[in-house]
């Protein structure tokens, strides 16, 4: 993506529009702005990590299962080009593009943990979690996968394999429910 290769001041409008086969007007159109594209873009991204999952996957009987399966696609998105290249684009403007970095906010954590702690909510409200604060639950969950792996990631250096990242899930999962979990 083109965001990624070349950040986010210096990503050139006519350039996405000639990648996309649309013109520059169609991308003003649509998105208003550079930054409104950007905005578009990590939305999109950061759909697919509780908003995607399947219904059956987030049963607030079976918080085990749902964690998984929310790990399982927060860990992919995190550890993958698209968003190791945004965030890096993101970090490369923080200070000089305010707007730009609140929407990135908004659209991609904020969002995601929003949408995460409305699945502990109704965890706790089924008796399966004991979670006092599901905001910050969440955002502990989804921390514990911003570790070394990531770093490594954003630094362009070796990534963890898959047994790495599987072996990340299921601790970060079983310290999760070890604090938070009812015991019933």
């Amino acid at each position: 993506m083109h965001f990624n290769e070349h950040g986010l001041e210096r990503a050139s409008v006519d350039a996405i529009a000639a990648d996309a086969g649309v013109s520059k007007m169609t991308v003003y159109s649509n998105f208003g702005s550079k930054e409104g594209l950007f905005q578009a873009v990590v939305r999109d991204r950061t759909a697919t990590v509780v908003a995607d999952v399947p219904g059956a996957a987030l049963d607030p009987e079976q918080p085990e299962k749902a964690l998984l399966a929310v790990g399982t696609r927060f860990l992919a998105l995190t550890r993958g080009d698209d968003a190791l290249g945004t965030l890096r684009a993101v970090y490369g403007v923080a200070g000089a593009l305010p707007e730009a970095c609140r929407a990135f906010y908004k659209e991609g954590p904020e969002r995601v943990n929003d949408e995460l702690a409305g699945y502990l909510r109704r965890a706790h409200s089924a008796g399966t979690l004991k979670v006092r604060n599901p905001l910050q639950a969440a955002d502990l969950f989804l921390s514990m996968f911003l570790g070394s792996g990531h770093f490594r990631g954003l630094l362009k250096l070796e990534m963890p394999d898959s047994r790495e990242n599987k072996a990340l899930l299921r601790e970060a999962v079983r310290v999760f429910m070890a604090a938070y979990a009812t015991g019933e």
